[in-house]
């Protein structure tokens, strides 16, 4: 299958929150590949319980029919890899490098989370450009992870890059690869009316992250706001 558009995805709900209204306005065909998308070896995590799931089978099983939901709203096909919901540097993650490698072209444009508030999510960034480096993707770009991002008081401005060029995740990627923002995204009420419908598609976790971080479901409010940088490497950036 050849994507025009990539979105790696740490866990269930995160490309969904972060780059839905991106999505939409993307042509041609889309994957949300979740890393972290296998059942827990172990029993569930103090969050599963929080969200209502009596074992670590079950949370696989029902945020994979949620995801499910959600990729369908959205217009992208689904890819759950078989990774545990464990801590993410424990994992060499080789799963995603070969997803990667299978489905990258020169015509392939590749999200990946920036790692801003999740140190899993800094974990895959990590492992995601590993893999992508030598590829020839068309476009590799970062997108602020929400609704962590948006924990700065200028998240929706059109400071918010700045705001979070400061934030450790951003800096430790700046020293690797030259980071441009693209301009911010704000999604109008029908782009804002399909990223609801595929937020809410993952219900287990809405009240718990309701808890952290209030009406992040409301409109106007966080999630309207999406902001990506583009990546190149440094020694490709400078002249020759």
């Amino acid at each position: 299958m050849s994507w025009r558009t990539i979105v790696v995805s740490p866990h269930f709900d995160d490309a969904a929150m972060s780059v839905a209204g991106v999505l939409a306005r993307s042509e041609g065909p889309s994957v949300i590949v979740t890393v972290l998308g296998g059942a827990a070896a172990e029993r569930e995590s103090s969050w599963d319980r929080l969200c209502g799931f009596a074992s670590a089978e079950e949370t696989a099983r029902e945020r994979l029919a949620e995801d499910a939901r959600a990729c369908e709203v959205l217009g992208a096909e689904q890819v759950a890899l078989d990774y545990p919901d464990v801590p993410a540097q424990a994992l060499r993650l080789d799963g995603l490098a070969d997803f990667l490698t299978a489905g990258v072209t020169p015509d392939t444009r590749v999200l990946v989370p920036m790692g801003i508030g999740n140190a899993d999510h800094e974990t895959v960034r990590d492992r995601a450009l590993d893999a992508l480096s030598g590829l020839g993707a068309g476009e590799v770009l970062a997108y602020a992870d929400l609704p962590y991002a948006s924990a700065v008081r200028e998240w929706g401005t059109p400071e918010a890059a700045r705001a979070l060029a400061e934030r450790q995740p951003v800096l430790t990627l700046a020293g690797r690869h030259r980071l441009r923002p693209e301009p911010p995204v704000r999604l109008d009420e029908r782009e804002w009316a399909l990223k609801r419908r595929a937020v809410l598609s993952y219900a287990s976790q809405i009240a718990p992250l309701a808890c952290e971080y209030g009406e992040f479901v409301a409109m106007p409010g966080p999630l309207q706001h999406e902001l990506l940088w583009a990546l190149e490497s440094e020694s490709a950036a400078s002249p020759a």
